[in-house]
């Protein structure tokens, strides 16, 4: 492994074959393979129901298929769907009872009366199915338009440089995280943060809200990346003693910051316990951004002083900066191991910062999955 402030992603050098800790095509392939075998279940119950009834002697009924039928289509068909399904039952019953010339025997009459009834309670599934699901669409709408309200996409390109930034929910219809990100032109600079609020929810939502209003204000005003840091330090702590519980005495966020002076080809970084930035060199090469002397994360002052001390590295023309969330380097595959992005990257080149986020995110879902535990949120920042 190379010494110094860079290092090569994996210990690996240029050129070396990239591993594959496994992607696991399997487990991405089986939600769909499933749901469509779901999908088409009623229609097949309907069937083996029919062959059961008219091969088997009459004192064997078919009922448990005719009313499953109805049942599994409620939450998955339309209310248009589930009605056909359930009329489709019936009709198949009392097809095979004229068949079997048996309609009016009682235990006829009973399986009859049993698929019209289950039949007509998978209506009223379907109903209460689709309006709940209105309910939560309403309630997702409001949670997506907040996180926007709070985090705005960034413009393409802010101070000459090239910016894209992403945020994925760890599964749809989940709870807002606390992952932020920023990015602002400033006269010392085009400065960035990407953080992780501990826990999740609207107290997160208010956390990064806080740091995000602080994070802008100080960009503007501050001389240095430290300085920058410490406002946000203050920010937080004034918020902590606002809340209650818990969060007052263990709320924190892990930040990355990052300033790119204009026209000088170096970065700035103040690392508070975040997982470190990579360097994409524009001949595939990745490097991590280890700062030598981290601190501990923001809202955590009163543990300990640790200085803020930025560190330079170069950033040079056709180079991509990636900042990330810890929803991305811990997501894991079917056997534990953990994502490595450095490793993932190594040795490829991509048209353009966004090209980069959305492959990268197309990657991490299907290596884990789909089935990604915590959200993550990315600024990619190409030097044009």
């Amino acid at each position: 492994m190379e010494e110094g402030p860079y290092v090569r992603a994996g210990g690996r050098l240029p050129g070396d074959p990239v591993p594959d800790p496994g992607l696991g095509p399997d487990e991405g392939r089986r939600i769909p393979y499933t749901l469509a075998f779901v999908r088409r279940l009623p229609a097949l119950l309907l069937v083996v129901g029919a062959f059961y009834d008219y091969l088997t002697p009459q004192d064997f009924t078919a009922a448990p298929f005719f009313t499953a039928a109805p049942l599994v289509a409620a939450p998955l068909y339309s209310r248009r769907g589930t009605v056909l399904t359930g009329l489709a039952a019936v009709a198949v019953v009392l097809a095979i009872h004229l068949k079997l010339g048996i309609v009016l025997r009682i235990d006829a009459v009973t399986e009859a009366v049993t698929v019209v009834t289950v039949a007509g309670l998978a209506v009223l599934i379907n109903l209460l199915v689709r309006r709940s699901s209105e309910q939560l669409a309403s309630v997702r709408e409001i949670a997506e338009a907040a996180q926007r309200a709070v985090l705005p996409e960034p413009a393409e390109r802010i101070g000459g440089f090239e910016i894209a930034a992403r945020y994925e929910a760890a599964q749809e219809g989940a709870s807002i995280g606390g992952d932020l990100y920023a990015v602002q032109d400033t006269p010392h600079g085009v400065r960035l943060i990407v953080g992780d609020v501990r826990g999740k929810g609207m107290g997160a939502v208010a956390a990064v809200a806080v740091v995000i209003g602080a994070f802008r204000e100080a960009a503007e005003q501050e001389t240095t990346l430290e300085e920058v840091a410490q406002r946000l330090e203050r920010a937080l702590a004034r918020e902590g003693t606002r809340r209650d519980g818990l969060d007052a005495f263990e709320g924190f966020t892990t930040a990355v910051l990052a300033e790119l002076p204009h026209g000088d080809g170096v970065v700035r970084i103040v690392d508070r316990g975040h997982p470190p930035p990579l360097l994409l060199n524009a001949d595939g090469t990745v490097e991590t951004l280890l700062v030598k002397e981290p601190a501990l994360p923001l809202g955590m002052g009163e543990l300990g002083f640790w200085p803020d001390r930025a560190q330079e590295f170069p950033f040079p023309g056709g180079a991509t900066l990636l900042v990330y969330t810890d929803g991305l380097s811990e997501a894991r595959d079917c056997h534990g191991v953990f994502f490595d992005p450095g490793e993932r990257l190594a040795g490829r080149t991509f048209r353009s910062p966004e090209s980069l986020l959305g492959i990268l995110a197309k990657e991490v879902r299907r290596y884990s999955g789909g089935g990604m535990s915590d959200d993550m949120a990315m600024i990619a920042v190409r030097h044009p």
